[in-house]
């Protein structure tokens, strides 16, 4: 029904180019079908010995993962703050076109971590800002062939978007090469409803990532997978899923996601486990 794939930030930070020539052997002899691409800095992985790697072990590449980090911002910022972000989210879809990924995600909007008290007034300013600073990303994306993915976090890490509801309003009137990525951590955490989310985000998704509710496994955590895979085969999506968890053995990724303690007991098994319960729990395209 969906092919499986694994972020490298399961393993490491930043993702490197021999980290991916590591990581990627090791992610198809499990039986992963895909690999998710972050982009902490331009130039830590090269797209064509990239392209190359991911071929040769039959990999897919899943999506190219924008970081947010301070300093990217497309709203309530400066302009040249906002010209600095708009390059490298450009970037970002250059790296995708080259390797052959279908979209580029992540919370293209504001950097992870700021938060800010708005109005509803103040709220539709920025709205109407991220539309103004997205559209010469769009247009090199169109033209390009990739779409653009917008992922909502959770309240202690933007202020800007936290649910499928909101990102939709954000996304009013620009067209179909931008929509949304999901994400279950998150989502368990700001929608009261998510089966209700994934079924109203569903005309507008472009890339799917999930965890389990403490970010670890997929099946070792309390979400209904079973019932959660089977609400977003019903929407139509038959993207990728890819797990995404973090590492506490590095310094600054266990910071910035908030890994206190480690999530299973090794992250081999995290991705392993994970993998496996996915595939238990999949429907089969006669169940929709």
């Amino acid at each position: 029904m969906f092919t499986v794939g694994a972020n490298p930030w399961i393993w490491t930070s930043p993702v490197t180019g021999p980290a991916l020539k590591d990581l990627v052997p090791r992610l198809a002899k499990w039986g992963f079908d895909a690999v998710e691409l972050p982009v902490e800095n331009l130039g830590d992985w090269p797209a064509k010995q990239t392209l190359r790697l991911l071929t040769k072990h039959g990999i897919a590449p899943a999506a190219v993962i924008a970081v947010t980090s301070p300093g990217r911002e497309l709203v309530a910022t400066d302009a040249a703050t906002v010209k600095h972000t708009q390059a490298y989210l450009m970037a970002c879809v250059d790296l995708a076109e080259a390797v052959g990924a279908p979209s580029v995600c992540g919370p293209v909007y504001a950097s992870v971590g700021r938060v800010w008290r708005m109005s509803p007034s103040e709220r539709t300013t920025v709205y109407e800002q991220f539309h103004e600073s997205l559209a010469p990303v769009l247009a090199h994306a169109a033209a390009a062939g990739v779409r653009i993915g917008v992922e909502a976090l959770n309240r202690y890490e933007t202020s800007v978007l936290n649910t499928v509801e909101q990102t939709l309003q954000a996304l009013n009137g620009l067209p179909d090469t931008i929509g949304i990525m999901l994400d279950s951590y998150h989502m368990n955490i700001e929608e009261a409803d998510p089966y209700a989310a994934i079924t109203l985000a569903g005309p507008r998704l472009v890339h799917v990532q999930v965890s389990g509710s403490d970010r670890g496994a997929p099946g070792a955590d309390h979400i209904d997978w079973p019932r959660w895979l089977r609400t977003l085969a019903d929407t139509g999506y038959r993207g990728p899923i890819c797990l995404e968890s973090f590492t506490g053995e590095n310094e600054a990724i266990a910071t910035a996601a908030a890994i206190w303690r480690p999530l299973a007991e090794s992250q081999d098994a995290l991705a392993r486990n994970g993998l496996a319960h996915l595939r238990a729990v999949m429907p089969t395209r006669d169940q929709t």
